[in-house]
């Protein structure tokens, strides 16, 4: 089936969760678990509130929080949207098969990858290299020199985070280029050399982007997190608009990416900013629950059976240990969803096979029965399983294929 993503729904059942997650267990109870649902009208609804938040700079979908092609090429094909941030240049090179800007968020030292992107001009002409220092490029020319390759398409990366008054280096430790001058000198060593195009620059600012600023019961965590976002945004928004300003003057930049699900409205406040990243919020993982702005769907959330009962009062899941990236604690792991009433064991929380569940919802379930969780940003969800059950009007209309259930793993 054709995937539509691009009309709004009807309403919004998910707000009503004694009627939500019933439905989705009868609409997939001939599907064997783990079952991993996409609600269509949620997806929906999480695309249209993502192209409104960004106010009309296109979102680059960022595919490790989705991992499943056949719903890139749909968000794609709408308004509003245009190109991807990939992940590793193997995934890229894949992609770019159908996807004609393709974006590899992170340095490579794929040697293959190098070789086959250099020799073919298509590719070359659609895939573009993240870099942040000189010892890149020298990696890149020694794989296939620059006589033998055509010109390789790379993007500058700027340090976004912050530093902070007493607390110090806030964000993500990506780039060492940090100021506006130590980009304009990287730009000028990569326009001097041969076999490169400087194309593009980034800086994702995931002080912003990805801390959300209501954490729920942690009131002193809210209030530091929206400090540093009432704090941050300024001075990223001043300084990437400096950097993008001097690297402009060595070459002339197709594009400017920055932001993520979290920071859509403050980093289209940035005139120099041409696209935004985004991922985890067309599956709304938990994590993005912790906004005031905003509010996610569950698009996306997996069932797993109870396989045992550890007692009277418990219930053990054959399955649920699929953990989120990140600094390790309660946040990063699946939450329980449906039925209510659930809690994890804190001695053994998610298991890589067995998941033991209390509280008072444990003692009403039998063998069989199903319990829906909810993943942190998704990307994990769909890197655990081979597809996903598209669920319409309350029966499944599709399967569609995750990038494991193509037969491809890239991190």
């Amino acid at each position: 089936m054709g995937l539509d993503l691009d009309s709004r729904p009807a309403s919004q059942p998910w707000l009503v969760p004694g009627q939500f997650w019933p439905a989705l267990t009868a609409a997939t109870e001939h599907l064997e678990t783990p079952v991993a649902a996409l609600h269509l009208d949620a997806l929906r609804h999480n695309t249209q509130a993502l192209r409104i938040r960004a106010g009309g700079t296109p979102i680059r979908l960022a595919t490790k929080s989705l991992r499943v092609r056949g719903v890139i090429e749909a968000i794609l094909a709408l308004p509003g949207f245009h190109g991807v941030l990939a992940y590793t240049l193997a995934e890229a090179l894949w992609l770019a098969e159908t996807v004609t800007d393709v974006l590899v968020g992170y340095p490579t030292a794929d040697r293959s990858g190098i070789r086959r992107l250099g020799r073919s001009p298509r590719l070359a002409a659609t895939v573009t290299l993240m870099i942040d220092s000189v010892a890149q490029l020298d990696f890149i020319d020694a794989v296939l020199p620059p006589a033998g390759r055509a010109p390789i398409r790379v993007c500058l990366e700027l340090d976004a985070a912050w530093d902070a008054p007493v607390l110090g280096h806030l964000g993500v430790w990506r780039s060492p280029v940090h100021t506006p001058a130590e980009a304009r000198r990287l730009a000028e060593v990569v326009v001097a050399r041969p076999g490169f195009s400087l194309v593009g620059l980034m800086a994702y600012e995931a002080q912003v982007a990805g801390i959300g600023d209501r954490p729920p019961g942690k009131p002193v965590q809210g209030q530091v997190n929206r400090w540093v976002r009432r704090r941050s945004v300024p001075e990223i928004t001043a300084r990437r608009s400096a950097a993008v300003a001097a690297v402009r003057e060595i070459a002339a930049l197709e594009f400017v990416n920055g932001g993520g699900t979290g920071s859509l409205e403050s980093t289209h406040a940035d005139a120099s900013v041409t696209d935004i990243a985004a991922g985890s919020g067309f599956f709304g993982g938990h994590l993005f629950d912790n906004y005031a702005g905003f509010r996610p769907a569950p698009a996306a959330a997996v069932a797993f059976s109870v396989v045992r009962k550890p007692s009277p009062a418990t219930a053990a899941l054959l399955g649920g240990g699929w953990v989120a990236s990140g600094a390790g604690g309660r946040d990063r792991l699946p939450r329980l969803v449906w039925p209510e009433g659930l809690r994890l064991m804190p001695r053994e929380m998610t298991g890589e096979v067995q998941s033991p569940l209390t509280g008072p919802g444990a003692a009403t379930l039998s063998v069989g029965d199903r319990v829906w969780l909810r993943h942190a940003k998704s990307g994990e969800l769909s890197e655990h399983v081979n597809e996903f059950a598209l669920v319409d009007n309350g029966q499944v209309v599709d399967i569609l294929p995750t990038y494991r259930g193509e037969g491809k793993a890239f991190l």
